[in-house]
């Protein structure tokens, strides 16, 4: 089994899951994750809390594909960032799981002030019966890239816009989830481009502002080529609006409203300008579009 946050479920999360899953069938035991309802730091540190790269249903599928028998999400609240770590290993790794093997990262850490570290675990899991393997990070070399691997440089890489460099170090391309709700009504009667305004939650980190080349899945399981603007569309505000998130589904027609719209992030395109005139605002958008079908292999 192994402890963490498991935000993303990044490359160098599934590099140590697949190796929990070879050492769980060297034992012939069940693999295990125990992760957490929230983020700890919403709970121990909420103005510096960061922004998530999955919510907890995603990340539950994500574990589950990596090939996870049982994730165990603990509810985290101040009682439980109150707990020592001693506390914690009792109830959770002893009484909950009945641990025999735990492997997490070298600089793991757990109980209340981090005070816990792989040595302490180690320490007390040869009284309680189970062995304790601090795990390296994983750093990734694929596509040029190089260094640790972690949830918070690919946050980082997420906010610059660089999602393509994200989406080495996540094994897939960044994907943020939210219902289709009603807009402005402008794309479709005014532009000629007709979006789907996708509501993402509070708290899921959206990329830089700007045009996206990406994927848009709907609740019928068909995953459509869409152009993406991230912007406050200050052609038409003075001073931008409200933050929205548009997809225009390439060569589709239909009623989206109130669908689950999930949103991949394949390309950035360029960034959110004001134009002049609609008229020009149209001739980029077209362009966009046509970046959008060559970046995606789309007729």
């Amino acid at each position: 089994m192994t402890i963490g946050a498991y935000d993303g479920v990044h490359v160098g999360h599934q590099a140590l899951l697949a190796e929990l899953g070879r050492r769980a069938d060297a034992h012939d035991l069940e693999t295990v994750v125990i992760t957490f309802d929230r983020h700890p730091a919403t709970v121990v540190r909420p103005d510096s809390a960061p922004l998530l790269l999955c919510d907890l249903d995603q990340k539950l599928e994500l574990l589950a594909a990596a090939g996870v028998a049982r994730t165990v999400v603990l509810p985290f609240d101040e009682e439980r960032a109150a707990e020592s770590a001693e506390e914690f290993v009792e109830e959770v790794l002893v009484r909950g799981v009945r641990a025999r093997v735990v492997a997490v990262g070298e600089d793991f850490h757990f109980g209340h002030g981090r005070r816990g570290t792989v040595a302490m675990l180690r320490e007390m899991g040869s009284e309680a019966g189970f062995e304790v393997d601090g795990v390296g990070l994983w750093a990734a070399r694929a596509a040029g890239t190089s260094g640790p691997v972690s949830s918070t440089r690919i946050r980082g890489l997420v906010a610059d816009g660089r999602v393509d460099e994200a989406a080495v170090l996540l094994g897939r391309w960044h994907q943020v989830r939210g219902p289709v709700v009603h807009g402005d009504a402008r794309g479709g009667a005014e532009l000629g481009f007709p979006t789907a305004n996708v509501a993402v939650p509070e708290g899921i980190a959206l990329p830089a502002v700007g045009i996206y080349a990406g994927w848009y899945e709907g609740s019928d399981g068909v995953r459509r080529p869409a152009a993406l603007s991230i912007g406050r569309r200050p052609t038409f505000y003075d001073g931008g609006g409200d933050l929205l998130l548009e997809a225009f589904l390439l060569d589709f027609s239909g009623d989206l409203y109130g669908d689950a719209g999930r949103v991949s992030f394949v390309e950035r395109i360029r960034d959110e300008l004001r134009f002049d005139s609609v008229d020009e605002l149209v001739d980029r958008i077209g362009d966009d579009v046509a970046r959008t079908r060559s970046i995606l292999g789309t007729p």
